[in-house]
């Protein structure tokens, strides 16, 4: 499959991972007390709206909080409208006139739920976050791209879809993702729960790539190697939980790994200060029986995490990574002579 990266004249800015570390001195509660506010107004008046979010605040980066925060707590996720549009894409992936104008058709109805009912998919969250931050003067672009989450069928994935947001503060771009941060729609049911997520709000860019693969190169904001899209499709499977607790996911690189016996798979991660050697375990499923393990060696320095684990007997296994009770990452091993 050829992935085509638009080449567009952009200006390049020294990226420090640019992340929400960098907002460590200003106080987000009362942007996040100012969106609570507005719960109840609607989007007639996106100019108005835009207004009494951010008028009272001092900087950029709360004025922008305040925005994204009533876009993630006001906003449904529609998976409904997001399997119709997935089958349709699909369906009309090789004739390009037809997904034209079944996407100019299906635009106007998006906007159309999103004005009416609050309820959208990934392109009218990004849409909203960006049209009232640019209210508020902020630059802020929407960013295409492919997403992975648990369920992404990865032999299907050879058309962009998902879409989240760069914004411009201090001279400076950061990545968030309002969809994801919103909460959690449930497969079987096509019920959305509202669930804040505050890991996807000016994430680090390093995090962000493990399941995040934006068109334009430009959205990277990496200052090194921009993984290829095959090393992403390799990725490991990363859940909302890690965004919670984690700054970086270092290692493993790919999710399937195979070895020989007495072998050990080495992982890495940068963590927040919060997490503690006490909180990390793993859960190991064989096929036949699931239970939960401390790794083998367990190192902690300041925010730099290293675990090992040993595999010695023969099979497959599921390994899945906990801190707390909350599932960050899976990884499947295969022990064979």
């Amino acid at each position: 499959m050829k992935i085509f990266l638009f080449i567009l004249p952009f200006i390049f800015v020294t990226q420090t991972y640019a992340q929400i570390s960098d907002f460590d001195h200003l106080d987000f509660k009362k942007s996040d007390s100012i969106a609570l506010v507005y719960k109840n107004e609607g989007l007639y008046n996106l100019p108005q709206l835009a207004f009494q979010l951010t008028s009272t605040l001092d900087t950029d980066a709360e004025r922008f909080r305040a925005i994204y925060r009533w876009v993630c707590n006001n906003i449904s996720n529609n998976y409904s409208l997001y399997l119709k549009h997935k089958r349709k894409t699909e369906r009309f992936k090789n004739d390009s006139l037809k997904l034209k104008n079944w996407n100019d058709d299906f635009r106007k109805k998006l906007f159309n739920k999103l004005l009416k009912d609050q309820s959208t998919i990934c392109t009218g969250y990004a849409y909203l976050v960006k049209e009232l931050a640019q209210l508020a003067h902020i630059d802020c672009e929407i960013v295409q791209g492919y997403g992975r989450v648990s369920t992404t069928d990865l032999e299907k994935l050879d058309q962009p879809n998902h879409s989240w947001n760069a914004v411009k503060l201090n001279n400076k771009w950061y990545l968030c993702d309002p969809t994801w941060a919103s909460g959690i729609p449930d497969p079987k049911t096509n019920r959305f729960t509202f669930q804040y997520n505050d890991g996807f709000f000016l994430t680090n860019p390093k995090l962000f790539a493990v399941n995040h693969f934006p068109v334009e190169e430009k959205w990277w904001l990496l200052d090194k190697t921009i993984p290829s899209f095959k090393s992403f499709l390799a990725s490991p499977v990363i859940y909302g939980n890690a965004y919670t607790y984690l700054n970086r996911h270092v290692l493993p690189k790919k999710m399937h790994h195979t070895i020989i016996p007495f072998d050990k798979i080495t992982f890495e991660y940068q963590v927040k200060p919060s997490v503690r050697i006490k909180d990390i375990t793993l859960q190991i499923d064989n096929g036949f029986n699931t239970w939960k393990t401390k790794p083998h060696a367990t190192s902690l320095n300041k925010t730099s995490l290293i675990i090992e684990y040993q595999f010695k007997t023969l099979g497959f296994y599921d390994v899945h990574f906990f801190i707390n009770d909350d599932l960050i990452s899976t990884y499947t091993v295969k022990v064979k002579s």
